[in-house]
């Protein structure tokens, strides 16, 4: 079973509503009938609705959500829960992002419930794993990736992971300008995946695609796609440019 190839774009917190349907209608205007990537679009929460009925018969595009809440409902204002975002049209959710680690003090505990809360909704987690650039300065990024994905998928079942997306995010090459090599890329990436056979198996590690998100741009997509084990990307400012973005999911 070969992989599936994934460009999804993680819009954060930017556009207006009337931009970001401009911004869908010349993707898929671009991207056409083109099925042999799948595209993911993560707008921020106001847009999900809008956007939904935009993708609804686009081939090959899907909704994805920037987080959702641990719980199913409740008095937690300002949150989204999974539920909210099935009933959208959601497909698939962010967790463990860096900005969400880094500025909201995200741990692993919330990442499993969030992951559980996501899949009895049907929802696939993209989940989001990397080292900050102390980190892997000091020779310690493969042990903060080896705990960071061990604490969180030690608590799922093999039917449960097949769900699952993994993002890698160098958090040193996030909206910096710098990039992860091809090299340095497939070496983790490679990593990740002998990771997920030691919980799993090999069979399993094959099967899930595994994405490159850290500052992945229309220059640079084909030589890190081009990497045995980078499976696409998780694209955050040039999945705001039409052209760009075209041109990463054209890049395999």
């Amino acid at each position: 079973m070969s992989r599936q190839k994934i460009v999804a774009g993680n819009w954060k917190m930017n556009k207006s509503l009337q931009d970001a349907k401009m911004l869908v209608e010349m993707i898929t205007n671009q991207v056409n009938d083109f099925d042999e990537v799948t595209k993911i679009i993560i707008p921020p929460f106001p847009y999900l609705n809008t956007i939904s009925e935009q993708l609804a018969k686009k081939e090959n595009f899907f909704l994805g959500a920037q987080n959702c809440h641990t719980n199913a409902n409740g008095a937690f204002t300002g949150e989204v829960s999974a539920n909210m975002l099935n009933s959208v049209g959601c497909h698939y959710v962010l967790v463990g992002h860096s900005e969400r680690r880094q500025y909201f003090k995200e741990k692993e505990a919330d990442f499993v419930l969030k992951i559980k809360e996501a899949l009895k909704n049907n929802i696939s987690p993209i989940f989001c794993v990397g080292e900050t650039i102390h980190e892997r300065k000091t020779d310690n990024h493969f042990k903060v990736i080896t705990e960071q994905l061990t604490t969180v998928l030690k608590e799922f079942t093999v039917t449960e992971f097949s769900k699952f997306i993994i993002a890698y995010e160098p958090v040193w090459a996030i909206g910096t300008g710098e990039t992860a090599t091809a090299a340095q890329a497939q070496e983790m990436h490679a990593f990740i995946r002998g990771i997920i056979t030691d919980i799993y198996d090999s069979a399993i590690a094959g099967n899930v695609s595994i994405l490159y998100g850290g500052s992945c741009n229309a220059q640079n997509a084909q030589e890190l796609f081009a990497c045995k084990d980078v499976d696409g990307g998780l694209i955050g400012g040039a999945s705001l440019n039409a052209d760009d973005f075209c041109k990463i999911i054209f890049s395999f």
